[in-house]
């Protein structure tokens, strides 16, 4: 069955995709930035119902394509093991550390940047 265009979480993931460019561009407006190691994620209120995210990994801080879908793939299985607030819309931003860093590391990064988030009181 497709998933195009739903608000729930695939099978076995706890979170679902930020999808479209003006659901991103209102993360960047007006999100909280949070920088932990090799990623910066940034939180803003979302609709209500399972938090969305977004990944970025671009080509200058990245690589190519099969090191930009790696650091996508490593991001994705780390967020399995953060604890995501409901309500909330996050973008992920890589950079090139995502790629060598060993994966246990790649999720204290992410759960310290959402921690920052929640430890300032919210948005």
């Amino acid at each position: 069955m497709s998933r195009a265009g739903s608000d729930s979480p695939p099978e076995g993931r706890r979170y679902a995709s930020l999808r479209g460019r003006t659901a991103f561009q209102r993360v960047f407006r007006t999100g909280s930035r949070h920088r932990s190691g090799g990623v910066v994620v940034i939180v803003a209120a979302g609709a209500s119902g399972p938090p969305r995210v977004g990944i970025v990994a671009g080509a200058k801080k990245v690589g190519g394509a099969v090191q930009r879908n790696r650091a996508k793939r490593r991001l994705r299985e780390a967020l399995m093991s953060v604890p995501l607030r409901e309500g909330y819309d996050h973008v992920v931003i890589a950079s090139r550390s995502v790629l060598t860093a060993p994966l246990g590391e790649v999720e204290r990064w992410l759960q310290r940047a959402v921690g920052e988030e929640t430890a300032d009181g919210g948005i």
